[in-house]
């Protein structure tokens, strides 16, 4: 596995590597990807940032994009991509980072074939519902019934739509489970495990 054969070039013929970091609420990929940054060099790209990043920018999609929120419709996986695809262009960097994306299959399926490019493997931070629950409620103020509904509505939302992309990158070969119930710094470690070989 420690070839990068799989990095496809993209019209400006940069050699692209990208990872989908995926786990649910809770699950520290954050926390992780920093780490990853930091050790070894990847741009992180959040497709929740680059979206608040354009409505902020006041431009004309910037617009539509908050129009759309402001009414509870999904932002199409097309504008979130394009999002992605021009952040990798105007980057120095050819290694990211793409966290919290894909959300489901359409956006997956939308990825590939517009940008072309095809992960090099699938980042996932596996973690027990109870784990995260417990995570977030430490790390939440206020009504704890409030949050605890709350927390297990975002959990089953997250399963019932990420988990076909896990599977759909894991009967490729291409998923890096890591336990991610440990303490940060041992999943730390078994994600260096998982990044060394890719540079080996």
């Amino acid at each position: 596995m420690g070839s990068v054969t799989e990095n496809v070039s993209n019209e400006a013929g940069k050699k692209i590597s990208v990872i989908f970091v995926l786990g649910g609420p809770g699950s520290g990929k954050g926390t992780q990807c920093a780490n990853i940054v930091q050790h070894f060099g990847y741009t992180h790209l959040s497709a929740g940032d680059l979206l608040r990043a354009e409505i902020k920018s006041g431009s004309e999609n910037g617009t539509m994009i908050q129009n759309m929120i402001k009414e509870g419709k999904i932002v199409p996986a097309e504008v979130t991509i394009k999002l992605l695809q021009k952040a990798i262009l105007e980057s120095d960097n050819d290694k990211f980072l793409i966290d919290g994306f894909p959300r489901n299959e359409e956006n997956r399926a939308a990825f590939e074939s517009i940008t072309g490019i095809v992960p090099e493997f699938v980042l996932f931070f596996d973690c027990s519902e109870e784990e995260m629950e417990k995570r977030l409620l430490s790390r939440n103020q206020g009504r704890e019934d409030d949050n605890i509904d709350t927390i297990r509505k975002r959990f089953k939302v997250y399963m019932e739509s990420s988990l076909p992309v896990i599977h759909y990158y894991e009967s490729r070969g291409k998923v890096r489970k890591i336990n991610a119930g440990k303490p940060i710094e041992t999943v730390f470690e078994d994600v260096k495990a998982v990044f060394q070989k890719v540079a080996a």
